[in-house]
């Protein structure tokens, strides 16, 4: 209270200092001006030190004026006393229009200077909440805030303090300075308030003593924006736990309708032949017991392929697939999946177009069987008996690019996309067996050796294009030292 009361003190005497210099210029050329024109003149210094120094130096101003200009250019001169009563009237006149030009100055420098204020208040305020916008975590939310209050407040120290969930640890980020000492007290303490309480501080240190009320209204502006993007970042969070536990479930239950399904066919098959075996129902010497044999085999195979995609699509989600690398020539990954494949092909024409001179590729082996193996299935699933399934391999530099061509029906424009997503079919489940992993793990397998798959629509019929780096570590086989270019092929 002690330091507004000087300074207005101060801006009062120099007030009065300058009504007494205008009343010193005045007085020199007395003889050439009227009392009209002094009168206006006096409203100089009111004006000025109003403007200059606030209200109440201007009413100081204007009681300094009107005794001067009594006292010295109304008769009789170097008196109070007035004579006239025109001279009472323009001295009563020249007080109220003084003092009420004083108050209007005043008001508007008043007007003004909340103007400003509020000016800078808006922008800070926005400067923060443009920072705070984009944040993510609440620590960078803690730095901005910190730095934004210490700017604003020219603050020595600013630490901001969070209270961390469940009553746990507080985090503490303080301004760059760090010149306050943890001993002494802040200047101003402010708490950071949320939907559910008290959820942090603000502490500042400044050697320019308290905050004014526009500061503090201020500060708690700040507090209140922190507090909105901590409850947002949390809000944020706990929807993407909800979201992630909303598709971990749906993928649970899409795994356990997809398994359950595929797993009930197969079973009832094996169970079917390995009881007519057991009972001695078929001769043992018989062509049925043969086709058992064949058909539990079949469905075993079936089987421990389904277990295969799905721990392929495991390691593909953890990322922890890595492709064993060798020179391997395509053709010979395409026959040995032929082979294996013989009797799942045999109502369907298989035509290979592979060039004799295709160049060798750094694949692995088993992952690329695994490709050609699922594309092949998921065409004779789809393509009608009798047709033609085509694979077309051609080198396209510095890819090897690979087709696999068949006759079934058109996929629709809005699902070519999502062709490749786990468990995405869009024809209904009972109509094509099959989990819905395949297209997923080749995808998954092409991308890992740096390739790219995607999926047309022919006229007639689809086709699943995918390609294939022809390099490895920057160099082709004939360019590498130490790899000979030929084929490793597990087991050989």
């Amino acid at each position: 209270m002690q330091r507004p009361l000087v300074h207005i003190t101060v801006r009062s005497i120099l007030a009065a200092l300058m009504v007494v210099l205008a009343s010193g210029l005045m007085l020199l050329v007395r003889n050439w001006v009227t009392t009209p024109t002094v009168a206006l003149l006096y409203l100089l210094p009111v004006g000025l030190s109003t403007a200059a120094w606030g209200l109440v130096p201007g009413l100081v101003a204007a009681l300094g004026a009107f005794v001067a200009f009594n006292y010295f250019f109304l008769p009789p001169f170097f008196t109070l006393h007035v004579l006239h009563a025109e001279d009472l009237l323009a001295l009563v006149v020249f007080l109220v229009v003084a003092v009420t030009m004083s108050r209007l100055v005043g008001r508007a420098e008043s007007n003004l200077a909340r103007a400003q204020a509020r000016e800078h208040e808006a922008v800070h305020l926005h400067e923060l909440t443009a920072a705070l916008a984009g944040m993510h975590d609440d620590t960078t939310i803690l730095q901005a805030l910190a730095e934004h209050v210490r700017a604003t407040f020219r603050g020595n120290e600013v630490q901001v303090s969070l209270q961390a969930e469940a009553g746990g640890p507080v985090e503490v980020v303080a301004s760059p300075s760090h010149r306050a000492s943890p001993e002494s007290r802040p200047t101003i303490a402010l708490p950071i308030l949320g939907m559910r309480g008290m959820m942090g501080e603000i502490a500042i240190w400044r050697a320019a003593g308290g905050l004014t009320s526009d500061e503090l209204r201020l500060l708690g502006t700040f507090s209140r924006e922190a507090a909105l993007a901590v409850e947002r970042v949390g809000l944020a969070e706990a929807k993407s736990r909800a979201r992630a536990l909303v598709q971990s479930d749906a993928l649970k239950a899409a795994i356990l309708s997809s398994v359950s399904h595929e797993l009930r066919s197969p079973l009832a098959t094996i169970k079917a032949s390995v009881t007519s075996l057991r009972t001695a129902l078929v001769p043992w010497e018989s062509e049925a017991r043969e086709q058992l044999l064949q058909a539990v085999e079949e469905e075993t195979d079936h089987l421990n392929e389904l277990v295969g995609n799905l721990l392929d699509m495991s390691r593909i989600e953890a990322g922890s697939l890595k492709p064993q690398r060798q020179w391997n020539d395509l053709g010979e990954i395409l026959q040995s999946v032929l082979g294996r494949m013989r009797s799942a092909l045999a109502q369907h024409h298989v035509v290979a177009e592979l060039p004799a001179d295709l160049p060798l590729v750094p694949v692995d082996w088993v992952e690329i069987e695994q490709v050609f193996r699922n594309l092949l299935s998921n065409s004779i699933k789809y393509s009608p008996p009798g047709t033609t399934v085509r694979i077309v391999a051609r080198e396209h530099t510095p890819w090897l690019r690979v087709e696999v061509h068949n006759q079934g029906p058109a996929i629709p424009e809005m699902y070519l996309e999502r062709i490749f997503d786990k468990f995405f079919r869009f024809t209904a489940q009972d109509q094509v067996a099959g989990t819905g992993l395949g297209l997923s793990i080749c995808k998954g397998i092409v991308e890992a050796h740096g390739g790219r798959i995607w999926v047309e629509n022919l006229s007639p019929g689809v086709a699943f294009k995918f390609l294939l780096p022809l390099t490895w570590e920057g160099a082709r086989p004939r360019e590498m030292e130490s790899h000979e270019p030929t084929s490793s092929r597990p087991g050989d």
